[in-house]
């Protein structure tokens, strides 16, 4: 299994920054990719960023330029730092994890996505 969570939300104004990060902790070699989601209230959860192992790296076009994800392999981390943040950025946000299982007898082959509890992170005018 693997387990995230997060830390950093909080409330900022707008224009300023603030730093998420994720740990992953348990079968950490499984996971082929990590990310950022959101959930804005009254809005479905979109991406926010993304990077895979090999360190290419996603990213939402509203948050392009503005956010930056990285991810520490040794460590099993994975940080977003939001900046010029603004109003519309208030969120529930969500650290991802994209795992790989090989087929074994009784299971398929396939990802499985892995979900942090959720950080809030408002943005007030």
């Amino acid at each position: 299994q693997v387990q995230l969570v997060e830390s950093g939300g909080g409330l900022v104004q707008a224009g300023g920054s603030l730093r998420l990060s994720c740990a992953a902790s348990g079968i950490t070699s499984r996971i082929t990719a990590m990310g950022w989601y959101r959930r804005a209230p009254g809005k479905q959860r979109e991406l926010v960023a993304s990077i895979s192992n090999d360190g290419t790296t996603n990213y939402a076009d509203s948050v392009k330029g503005r956010f930056i994800i990285s991810r520490d392999n040794a460590k099993n981390t994975v940080d977003l730092q939001m900046a010029s943040l603004k109003p519309e950025d208030t969120a529930v946000y969500y650290c991802n994890a994209d795992t790989w299982w090989p087929q074994v007898p009784g299971a398929a082959a396939g990802y499985i996505a892995i979900w942090g509890q959720g950080t809030l992170v408002t943005v007030s005018s």
